[in-house]
């Protein structure tokens, strides 16, 4: 056999492994194809705009101790001051005195007004034994932060229970995994000159602020109104103003609870929709009584101008 024959056989033999490697390959590439399965769409979100401008929150001037901007929607932390420090919470208690009574109680249940709670520190507004539906009290209480109300309706939570308040609410804040709060009664006022009726965090209070607002929106939406009116069973009307002067001039406001007291100092609990279906909470906690509300005022200006991509409105 000649070189040139040998040359033929050669260039055979390279041309036949040539083309078995590329169906080898085409082979492996359709396997692939086949049988590994495409990936799932993702599932639609909540349209978020992402600002690739100046940081919003960056000259906010804030008094309070704590404070928070949480994107209730993409549970994003936007902005924070000590938000995981245990603070006293004064009334904003109360938003979780409500939210512990409704996973217990329907909000037709009727709620009695006890003797204990009329002699309860102001403000309050009731008679022992007037009747009211949980809904209607609850609307009552967290718009003008009655404590009369907060007091009925830790009770009335408690007893259906058959545990103390204190781990009634206790039970609710487990159940929504908020670490750093502790309630010693259902109004937030101050045990004595040492010790607060509660303690929580501002990352704890706006995921219970959002929790309300998710559960009972009809609820929630009266503390957003300047008066709120109920009825008593027995026919009475009560038409109550709210603490928070500015709920008529936040933007598509969903809640708004105000709390102080002597330890606590001005605390401020608010959400309000940044878009469609896009709530924020805001949480001030440890400022001063006014000043509660210029913070507060100053982060939702921040938050808006946040989604705007701008560094301030």
């Amino acid at each position: 056999m000649d070189s040139s024959e040998l040359q033929k056989i050669a260039q055979h033999a390279r041309g036949t492994r040539e083309a078995g490697t590329a169906i080898i390959v085409a082979s492996a590439l359709l396997t692939v194809f086949l049988f590994i399965p495409l990936a799932p769409k993702a599932l639609p979100t909540v349209p978020v705009a992402v600002s690739a401008g100046p940081d919003a929150f960056a000259e906010v001037p804030l008094q309070a101790e704590a404070a928070i901007v949480y994107d209730l929607a993409t549970k994003q932390t936007l902005f924070e001051k000590n938000a995981d420090a245990q603070l006293p919470l004064a009334s904003l208690t109360k938003i979780l005195t409500v939210y512990a009574a409704l996973t217990t109680l329907s909000p037709e249940t009727p709620i009695t007004i006890s003797a204990e709670a009329v002699r309860t520190e102001a403000p309050r507004a009731f008679n022992e034994g007037q009747v009211f539906s949980l809904a209607d009290l609850a609307r009552l209480t967290l718009t003008a932060s009655l404590n009369d109300g907060a007091v009925a309706i830790a009770e009335a939570a408690a007893e259906r229970q058959n545990r103390s308040q204190n781990a009634m609410l206790a039970g609710a804040a487990l159940a929504l995994n908020l670490s750093q709060t502790f309630a010693v009664n259902g109004s937030g006022l101050d045990v004595n000159a040492s010790v607060s009726g509660s303690y929580g965090s501002a990352r704890d209070l706006a995921v219970l602020a959002g929790a309300l607002v998710a559960e009972v929106p009809r609820i929630a939406a009266a503390t957003t109104a300047s008066s709120a009116r109920a009825t008593s069973e027995g026919g009475t009307t009560f038409d109550v103003q709210n603490t928070d002067p500015m709920v008529g001039s936040l933007p598509r406001l969903l809640l708004s609870k105000t709390g102080y007291t002597e330890l606590a100092g001005g605390n401020l609990a608010l959400v309000f929709d940044v878009g469609i279906h896009h709530p924020i909470a805001i949480i001030v906690l440890g400022s001063t009584q006014k000043a509660r509300f210029t913070d507060g005022t100053s982060l939702v200006a921040a938050t808006l101008a946040h989604f705007a991509g701008l560094a301030s409105l």
